[in-house]
């Protein structure tokens, strides 16, 4: 893994910087030296903070069992109904990380996905940070999918509950809890500037990572900064890049820094920012 790399807020000389190219090795020799989480506490953190993604199982053909009632008489149960044997099948699902980091998922019985993970308890659960930017981050965590014994039921749906607090259904009949015991977490990310790359992490690597503690606040930093603070955010773009950005918006930010996205000349970037020292706390 990966440790932090320490960061000076100084300017990065910007030379001329009116020409696409120029601009780009600005931010790319910037980015380069901003300070952000190890990879895998990154992605730890961001999944901590995640309530949407692709889970992805395996399809399941329908199964005729048969049962003898007497000589002449033979009845039929169909266990479960698919065309598509074995052919993956997608769904989009809410879930709430466990403090192991294990995705935790609320099914309805009558969810096709719910009997493929019966059935088959291998599945994947895909996360894109930005689904509209295919440069940014996307992570594909691998696991088994196991129903929730009835010990962990309570701490289980506090701890979706405090992730997704309008999910009422969770307590219908037809509901259950299922936990994703995690094998490997894989992810990519985009080209051009971005830094993470690609790379995998095994479970026992994963469920060690820290959560930062600080990225927890992002929401509400990022909010009450672009209502209140979108030119003081621009100018300290502006003073940590050296590039006359027209605009900068804060995405999220962590212990180490923020992330914006920023404008110039008519074209958006993903920028990296990093503060002069490791924040401690929300204030």
């Amino acid at each position: 893994m990966a440790s932090a790399t320490q960061s000076s807020t100084q300017p990065v000389s910007s030379g001329d910087a009116n020409t696409d190219a120029n601009v780009f090795q600005l931010i790319q020799t910037h980015q380069e030296k901003a300070a952000r989480l190890p990879p895998v506490e990154e992605i730890r953190t961001f999944l901590d903070q995640s309530t949407r993604g692709m889970l992805s199982t395996f399809s399941q053909l329908a199964q005729l069992k048969g049962v003898v009632r007497d000589a002449s008489v033979l009845l039929f149960t169909v266990v479960v109904i698919s065309k598509h044997e074995g052919y993956p099948s997608g769904s989009m699902v809410d879930f709430a990380c466990y403090a192991d980091g294990s995705p935790i998922l609320a099914v309805s019985s009558l969810a096709v996905h719910t009997k493929d993970l019966l059935a088959n308890p291998k599945c994947s659960l895909l996360v894109a940070k930005d689904p509209e930017d295919r440069t940014d981050l996307v992570i594909t965590l691998h696991g088994d999918a196991i129903p929730v014994s009835e010990k962990d039921i309570t701490a289980v749906r506090t701890a979706y509950l405090a992730k997704l607090p309008d999910s009422f259904w969770v307590d219908f009949g037809d509901f259950q809890f299922m936990r994703i015991e995690p094998k490997v977490v894989r992810y990519v990310s985009g080209v051009a500037t971005a830094l993470l790359g690609s790379g995998e992490f095994s479970k026992e690597e994963y469920q060690t990572a820290k959560v930062d503690l600080i990225a927890q606040f992002a929401k509400p930093v990022a909010s009450h900064m672009n209502r209140d603070h979108a030119e003081d955010t621009r100018l300290i773009v502006q003073h940590s890049t050296s590039i006359p950005v027209d605009s900068a918006y804060m995405l999220d930010l962590d212990s180490l820094g923020f992330n914006v996205k920023a404008a110039y000349q008519g074209k958006t970037y993903k920028l990296r920012i990093p503060f002069p020292r490791r924040a401690e706390d929300r204030k």
